[in-house]
């Protein structure tokens, strides 16, 4: 059977809440019910883990990521070699959008016209997350 979808999992170290949110605010974000570890049945944690993330279906446009916190007393790496591309019709949407999640984070490619014709950036936000933004110029 051929893979039916590819879901980027993006993971955090207790803040996944915040991200959520600033995925909200920057990206018109929209989730679902979010299943946190204080509602597994039988699993043990101290008081401060039960509201930690432990999965949610986050929807960015048309596409979809799923973000969790890890495993209490586990910590997640927030490096590597991954991003999120996110494709866009409008440049100065792309434009508001790139600079509404920068902050706080690194601009590591700012906005700029590129060869193959397309207006391009980069960026890691605040939560470490790498995310590339880009959006083909209108052809007259």
């Amino acid at each position: 059977m051929p893979v039916t979808k590819l879901n980027p999992y993006l993971n955090f170290n207790g803040n996944a809440a915040k991200a959520i949110a600033l995925y909200e605010d920057a990206l018109g974000a929209t989730h679902g019910d979010i299943m946190r570890f204080g509602d597994a049945p039988g699993m043990k944690l101290d008081a401060e883990h039960k509201d930690r993330v432990m999965h949610v279906v986050l929807k960015i446009g048309e596409g979809v990521v799923m973000v969790s916190d890890g495993v209490p007393n586990m910590p997640v790496a927030q490096e590597g070699n991954v991003h999120v591309s996110l494709e866009f019709e409008d440049a100065s949407d792309m434009t508001k959008k790139f600079h509404a999640l920068a902050t706080g984070g690194k601009v590591t490619l700012p906005l700029q016209d590129t060869f193959w014709g397309a207006k391009f950036g980069m960026l890691t936000d605040r939560f470490g997350i790498q995310w590339m933004f880009n959006c083909e110029n209108k052809k007259n």
